[in-house]
């Protein structure tokens, strides 16, 4: 299985952006243990941090052309008005898992992203990219039997 997970606006600064928000764990210490647990699931996963919503559009479209899996993504900053990146979601086949480290909603916040996405998890710090892995990974397994 391949998976991409791409982290949006302000992502990589991770650890030192908000950490009363975000916590303290930093975009390599985040990336090292997706790794791990990507390991363990038996999944290929390629990280993509970007501040640009149409690097993250290029990145989707590439990762349908390559065959990948899934996605997971932290819109992020993208959440509020990426209307490009939601249309670029309905466009491709891959099963899309919406990630999010605070708990968007008690903060008043609406994605825009999260319609096209089969599943979100939210508000649980590090631990929402940790359950979405497991959880796209349970969807493409849950795919693959039913072919």
């Amino acid at each position: 299985m391949k998976v991409l997970l791409i982290q949006g606006a302000n992502m990589e600064y991770l650890g030192y952006r908000q950490p009363e928000i975000y916590g303290a764990t930093t975009a390599a210490e985040l990336d090292e243990i997706l790794h791990a647990d990507a390991v363990e699931l038996g999944i290929t996963l390629d990280i993509l941090y970007t501040n640009v919503e149409g690097e993250a559009i290029s990145a989707i479209y590439r990762a349908a052309r390559d065959n990948v899996d899934g996605l997971v993504m932290n819109p992020a900053g993208f959440l509020y008005a990426g209307y490009a990146l939601r249309d670029c979601l309905k466009a491709v086949p891959i099963p899309y898992i919406e990630v999010h480290m605070s708990n968007i909603d008690a903060r008043g916040m609406h994605s825009v992203t999260a319609s096209e996405s089969v599943g979100m998890v939210t508000g649980l710090g590090v631990e929402s990219y940790r359950l979405s892995l497991d959880a796209i990974h349970r969807v493409l397994a849950r795919a693959k039997v039913a072919r």
